[in-house]
């Protein structure tokens, strides 16, 4: 529960960035749980605004762009409006849904630069930076592959290994290429300027790791490695010709680096919403919480901290409940391998099912690790959970009081113990979603609000209704009371999690109200009240259904490997930098999966002439506990590294298929460990 009475909230959802569609891990992450507290603050009246919108800048867009031979703008047009219909339509209420491309948004921007580059905040340095001498342009770092210096992998972007997760600059990939233009590139001097965060760090390590205690474990933890191995000058600037132009003289071909750009894209979209926007950004009686996945913890826990501290005058975020990432059928959700549940997609496939989706979502939540969706568990959830507990009771209570009242709620005659008990645990489940949604554990809130629905259920089975109507007719008007009651706090309870059931319900019901103050209460619909005739709330989901969206899924996978061309040869080498290399035949004694990371091994290897510690990205395909014993070949003089805070001693190879997955390249079983590789 929060200790502190706000007189408002701000609530920010992470900004996709306009190169692709929607999908299920965009939602499971970051927009139905921003929704659902939205909405639960909105019930209770409180003032609540909700802002996002796309983000429109940055090299994937530039990407994007050049890769199907059209416009950036023509790119963030398309995904800005297939992105902002598809949330309307599943029911995320954003009270603006704007885009970091609108002028206000360039405005806000450059001004706040302006105000810090006024300030002396940025250090302005010149720096050698990869240049594509065909393509005459300084390459982002995503326009530079290359082999990563840790896990090997050949494909590594300028920024980050996505096979290791090791984060990465340009200058440590080796073999660099330009994904331009297929060359080499060269070292240059460019001139960018620089937020030093370093500066900031005693003031960030009070702020976050002795003011913030109560953040949830992922964000604290990831905020204090960051912390612990020390800040460092991040650049604010990129030579790229999509994006603000940089807005200070000699600066010209440059604009704000995206990371910079994109939060701001808060602030301009509140501008667009409301000319009391500064009310939201500069009174400290906003509460301001960022909804994100963990992949941006350090951007909105960190840098634009650091940033809104910088200028002076905002307030800063009081939470950032961030969650895990959701993978898809037991692999990771991939947009290039087009693996993935498009959100736009889904409500074509199963139109009137939002809630549906937005139930599994939510009770599949990744909040404290990884999780994974799949349709069979979205099927049973709808079929067993929605149909069996939720409908079952909802259609029982209504048919009933149908047949045996004519649809009036009948009164109450004599309430017996187990009916004060079932009444009083109305409330007591109400108390615990609430406590369960200021802590941000939706999971656990849906769980106790369903609760509510297995307390009917088991109510009605207990008092049989059905059999009492023909021996105490008396006793079955409160019976149908009490259980009509609950039906009431259902609508309220479950408004935040299911907005388009419960508005049917209510409906059916007849009963208009949605305050969350009224949970609890026990006479919602008054005796002689008539309900409307009812329907089913919802419909059970067929095998054939789900094997279509399973098939889909495989149809994707299939084209997409059978699109997969070979990965282009690396630039020729001389036989002498070919000579220098030193492959040894080596065995496996020992392997581990590194601590907090999610792809590391840490093997110790025999070579014969010693024993090395390697670390290798491989545990996505690899249990380690397999390893011990295997044959491997091992790049032997490549310079130590620490990865993890672990010294790396060398590279095992491995092969790489078109699917991402890795295969050990084994030397014969007789080799002796140490014996040299021609």
């Amino acid at each position: 529960m929060t200790t502190k009475h706000y007189k408002r909230h701000l609530i920010t959802s992470a900004l996709p960035y306009a190169n692709g569609p929607i999908h299920l891990g965009h939602l499971a992450g970051v927009y139905v749980p921003s929704d659902i507290y939205v909405r639960y603050l909105r019930r209770r009246k409180r003032d609540v605004i909700s802002i996002c919108g796309s983000d429109e800048h940055g090299v994937p867009i530039t990407l994007k762009a050049r890769n199907e031979g059209i416009s950036p703008q023509a790119v963030v047009d398309r995904y800005h409006s297939i992105n902002k219909k598809a949330f309307e339509d599943f029911g995320i209420a954003f009270d603006i849904y704007s885009r970091t491309s609108n002028k206000v948004h360039h405005e806000t921007a450059s001004e706040i630069f302006k105000t810090l580059y006024d300030k002396g905040v940025f250090i302005e340095k010149t720096s050698e930076q990869y240049y594509d001498e065909e393509a005459k342009t300084f390459l982002a770092d995503r326009y530079i592959t290359g082999a990563c210096p840790h896990c090997g992998n050949p494909c590594a972007y300028g920024d980050q290994c996505e096979q290791c997760g090791t984060s990465l600059s340009p200058t440590d990939l080796i073999n660099p290429v330009s994904t331009i233009s297929g060359s080499k590139p060269v070292l240059r001097e460019t001139k960018h300027w620089f937020l030093p965060l370093d500066q900031y760090e005693p003031w960030l390590k009070d702020w976050i790791l002795e003011g913030h205690k109560e953040w949830k474990p992922n964000v604290y933890g990831q905020c204090k490695s960051w912390l612990d191995q020390g800040l460092h000058p991040r650049a604010v600037s990129r030579d790229l010709d999509w994006g603000i132009p940089v807005p200070v003289e000699g600066a010209d071909g440059k604009v704000l680096y995206v990371w910079f750009d994109a939060p701001i894209g808060y602030i301009s979209a509140t501008k667009e919403l409301t000319p009391d926007w500064e009310l939201y950004w500069k009174d400290e009686g906003t509460r301001m919480l960022h909804f994100i996945g963990k992949d941006n913890i350090v951007f909105h826990c960190i840098v634009f901290p650091s940033i809104l501290k910088a200028e002076g005058s905002y307030i800063l975020p009081d939470n950032v409940p961030a969650n895990e990432f959701l993978n898809l059928e037991n692999d990771k959700i991939s947009t290039s391998r087009n693996w993935a549940v498009w959100l736009h997609e889904y409500l074509e496939d199963f139109p009137g099912k939002q809630d549906v989706m937005r139930y599994v979502l939510c009770a599949n939540a990744p909040e404290n690790k990884d999780n994974d969706f799949t349709w069979k568990d979205f099927q049973n959830r709808n079929n067993n959970e929605l149909v069996a507990i939720l409908g079952n009771f909802v259609n029982r209570t209504l048919v009933l009081t149908h047949k045996y009242y004519d649809g009036k709620v009948p009164e109450i005659t004599t309430l017996l113990d187990t009916d004060k008990q079932v009444l009083e645990e109305i409330g007591k489940i109400g108390e615990r979603v609430e406590q369960s949604l200021e802590l941000f554990r939706f999971r656990e809130a849906i769980k106790t609000a369903m609760d509510l629905a297995r307390l009917g259920n088991k109510y009605l089975a207990d008092t049989e209704p059905w059999k009492a109507i023909k021996t105490d007719p008396e006793r079955v008007k409160t019976i149908l009371n009490v259980s009509l009651q609950i039906t009431a706090n259902l609508t309220l309870l479950l408004d935040p999690f299911l907005p388009f059931s419960m508005e049917k319900l209510r409906g059916f019901l007849g009963f208009e109200p949605t305050d969350w103050e009224l949970i609890g209460k026990t006479e919602l619909l008054k005796a002689g009240h008539e309900i409307n005739k009812a329907a089913l709330l919802y419909e059970k989901i067929e095998d054939d259904q789900i094997q279509a969206q399973i098939d889909k899924l495989m149809k994707s996978k299939e084209e997409n490997l059978e699109e997969q061309e070979a990965a282009p040869l690396k630039q020729e080498i001389a036989f002498d930098d070919f000579s220098r290399i030193d492959l040894r035949s080596g065995c496996i004694l020992e392997a581990e999966k590194v601590a907090k990371t999610k792809k590391l091994v840490k093997l110790k290897v025999d070579l014969g002439f010693e024993e090395r510690t390697i670390v290798s990205g491989i545990a996505e395909y690899y249990d380690p506990a397999t390893l011990p014993g295997k044959k491997v070949c091992v790049l032997a003089n490549l310079a130590p590294r620490k990865l993890k805070g672990i010294e790396s001693q060398g590279m095992i190879l491995l092969s790489e298929n078109p699917d991402g997955s890795l295969h050990f390249i084994e030397p014969a079983e007789d080799a002796v460990n140490g014996s040299e590789i021609n």
